[in-house]
């Protein structure tokens, strides 16, 4: 495998190499669950929408099974958008329940989830997940768990909001990933380095920010994303788009999930030697900016999410990514 860094000054990361060398081939010889089991926590009722996202991204990028953890009023919803989904309703939130009920509810979650957990290939955390506070003490004892069962994590959207108020539930976690937009990364450094984003040195804050946090990986997105786990960055600019519709970052938490979870198969192999959640993060990136070229190319200004995730397992003949 190539190195991810390019030569010369530049953080330029080798994507498209590092997409190579960490995709699976497919073969007949394989079963199901091998190409990944990714599960989604997230999804309210006032947001279907990003859980399914990322979900759906999971499978059209290779995944062979994607679970969704949501609230029962969003199950029904999420369901309705793709049978190719499995969705669990046992969310819940303050609304529907008694403060009385609150500790056996909570139990239940967890017994359900634990159920399921040492299938998981990586959870994603925060799609659609609202910040209903009994909901997100729920979510933040699944952290728990998945952390002890040492199955890694991609926390995004309200997903950072949690762990921004509650550093330790990924302090310390080297399997844990965040993928913070510009607002989200602003809360994350003036938490945990009580400064302000100073982007004249942001490569260098940015290795300070993951250092801090105990060395989780931080995707960093942006006209560039940038990623780090405190020891490392990279960037990646290539493809893109200036069309700015809102679930990009969802498709992009399931992408890095199943990235994520390739690459861990490749270090176990000993097909790799650098860390795979920079490699997740960096092939996660790669191919969501991809795919959003050439949705632009198609749809320009009326390019909408949905239009991204269909090209994101398509070939382009000309050659730029060909997997």
């Amino acid at each position: 495998m190539q190195s991810v860094m390019s030569s010369g000054p530049s953080l330029e990361a080798d994507s498209v190499s590092i997409l190579r060398s960490i995709i699976p081939g497919l073969e007949s010889t394989k079963h199901k669950g091998q190409a990944g089991k990714i599960a989604v926590v997230g999804g309210c009722r006032e947001y279907t929408g990003a859980p399914y996202f990322s979900a759906i991204s999971a499978l059209k990028i290779g995944a062979d099974l994607s679970h969704v953890f949501c609230t029962k009023d969003a199950a029904p919803v999420i369901k309705s958008y793709s049978p190719e989904l499995i969705v669990h309703p046992i969310l819940e939130e303050s609304y529907s329940i008694r403060n009385e009920e609150k500790s056996s509810i909570s139990a239940k979650v967890i017994a359900e989830v634990e159920k399921w957990m040492e299938r998981f290939d990586c959870l994603v955390v925060g799609p659609g997940l609202g910040r209903d506070p009994f909901l997100l003490d729920c979510v933040s004892n699944i952290m728990k768990h998945a952390r002890e069962r040492n199955v890694p994590m991609v926390i995004d959207g309200d997903g950072l909001y949690l762990v921004t108020n509650c550093l330790e539930l990924v302090s310390g976690y080297p399997l844990a990933v965040l993928t913070p937009n510009v607002n989200e990364y602003k809360r994350l450094v003036q938490k945990v380095l009580n400064s302000e984003v100073n982007d004249e040195n942001g490569t260098d804050q940015l290795l300070s920010l993951a250092k801090g946090i105990g060395g989780v990986t931080i995707l960093r997105k942006g006209k560039s994303d940038f990623v780090s786990d405190g020891k490392t960055a990279c960037a990646v600019s290539i493809y893109g788009s200036p069309r700015r519709c809102g679930g990009q970052g969802d498709i992009l938490s399931g992408s890095v999930a199943v990235f994520l979870s390739w690459a861990r198969q490749c270090a176990a192999k000993g097909e790799v030697s650098m860390n795979p959640t920079i490699l997740g993060c960096v092939a996660g990136s790669a191919l969501l900016r991809y795919a959003a070229s050439m949705a632009f190319d198609n749809k320009k200004r009326s390019t909408l999410t949905g239009d991204i995730i269909e090209c994101l397992g398509r070939r382009e003949k000309e050659g730029k990514i060909d997997f």
